[in-house]
């Protein structure tokens, strides 16, 4: 029996890129990307600027992407079920 490949983030419905988790592993992804965007703004805003915490927040986005496109459906334009 094959074993069917569990995504942490499924495609979308509608549009291009991914939905919200289905895994609990998706989840604390995102959990740990949201506490290091607080992080980064509780220590890089006071010191740095804004231009640093943009860079910054730029940073872990590419990384989250990074980690869908592993760990989820490809990515392609979806125009919903038919």
């Amino acid at each position: 029996m094959a074993d069917k490949q569990k995504y942490w983030f499924p495609a979308k419905r509608y549009g291009w890129g991914w939905g919200p988790p289905t895994a609990w592993q998706g989840w604390a992804v995102l959990a740990v990307f949201f506490c290091l965007i607080a992080a980064g703004a509780l220590v890089l805003l006071p010191d740095r600027g804004p231009g640093a915490f943009v860079a910054y927040s730029a940073l872990l986005c590419v990384l989250l992407m990074v980690v869908c496109w592993f760990k989820g459906e490809r990515p392609r334009w979806r125009w919903g079920r038919r």
